[in-house]
């Protein structure tokens, strides 16, 4: 494995949804679903992390109704 893969490697991650508990992954290098999602929500303050594909569009189709 060379040095590149390694970088890239510590910059996966998995993770939980903070709201429905479904587990998915992040790529911080540029290359995760969530960037190429519409909807972009604020990051919960209160120690909560991603959501999922779902909840994330879920969450986004509510703020849009109200």
């Amino acid at each position: 494995m060379n040095y590149r893969t390694e970088s890239l490697k510590l910059l996966s991650r998995r993770l939980t949804c903070s709201d429905c508990g479904t587990e998915f992954g992040c790529d911080l290098s540029g290359n995760c679903w969530c960037a190429e999602e519409t909807a972009k929500l604020p990051m919960p303050t209160t120690g909560g992390d991603c959501l999922c594909r779902d909840c994330l569009r879920a969450k986004a189709a509510a703020h849009v109704a109200t």
